[in-house]
């Protein structure tokens, strides 16, 4: 068994950087990957330095989604249980993404299929290099989207394209998932690292706190009604209002210079 971590993380410059790491498999998840995945992610929430988060794959692929070769999931005399893998791994990460309090980037560098691709969707704003796609693999093997995919995909393209991928599993590319609305940008793939790079430090220095409550907004608004989202928006904004980094966005404004941003 291979002592080489699954899972790699760096922080630098206000970003954390989570870099999923079995390229021989195409970065596909194990338990035990999930599990120094959730040991990062735990960093990443306790580093008070750390105001982006950027995910990542390496090698030639992002995340080729779970890997059935694994025990807990392997098809044998019999059933697994394969609720309790998304009960314990899945279901839990898609949750920690969304609810992280800071902008969380995902660089697709290859295919994202399976879980690996709407483990992609449930970031914040998504980068793909040309190369990359996005395959709902799971009909092919008679399993159904999971990862947040039966949720996130109606929402992101609509219920016909949603079902249409679902069913078919059909390959789409990155300029075809950011033409759909799936993903912020596909960029040329010798591009995609500096790019999300790039776009990873600026969000590190803005107003974390105000980005943090911008995510809470959008990610609930489609389940709301107006009324609902309106008394919402009011006291997200009360929230805002009292934060350091607004008197400090108002007073760099009034001064006409660039702000500096703490991120509380």
């Amino acid at each position: 068994m291979s002592d080489e971590k699954t899972i790699l993380l760096d922080i630098a410059d206000g970003v954390a950087t989570i870099t999923l790491n079995r390229p021989d498999r195409l970065n596909s998840f194990t338990a035990a990957m999930h599990e120094e995945l959730r040991g990062a992610l735990a960093a990443v929430r306790e580093d008070k330095s750390v105001r982006c988060l950027l995910l990542t794959g390496a090698g030639r692929g992002f995340c080729a989604g779970q890997d059935l070769s694994d025990r807990a999931v392997a098809p044998g005399q019999e059933a697994p249980d394969l609720g309790a893998s998304i009960e314990t791994n899945y279901n839990p990460l898609v949750r920690s993404l969304r609810e992280l309090p800071m902008p969380v980037v995902c660089a697709v560098n290859g295919v994202a299929a399976g879980a690996g691709a709407n483990i992609a969707l449930a970031c914040d704003i998504v980068l793909a290099a040309r190369s990359a796609s996005f395959i709902q693999a799971f009909c092919k093997i008679g399993l159904i989207p999971d990862s947040g995919g039966t949720w996130t995909l109606p929402r992101l393209v609509g219920h016909a394209r949603a079902m249409g991928l679902a069913m078919l599993g059909d390959k789409v590319s990155a300029e075809q998932a950011e033409a759909w609305g799936m993903i912020w940008k596909a960029v040329d793939d010798d591009k995609l690292a500096e790019e999300a790079g790039a776009l990873a430090r600026q969000l590190a220095t803005q107003p974390t706190h105000g980005l943090a409550l911008i995510k809470r907004a959008l990610n609930v608004s489609l389940d709301n009604d107006l009324d609902t989202q309106l008394d919402l928006e009011r006291d997200l904004q009360r929230e805002a209002g009292r934060t350091q980094d607004y008197r400090e966005g108002v007073a760099a404004f009034v001064a006409k210079r660039a702000p500096k941003f703490e991120g509380r």
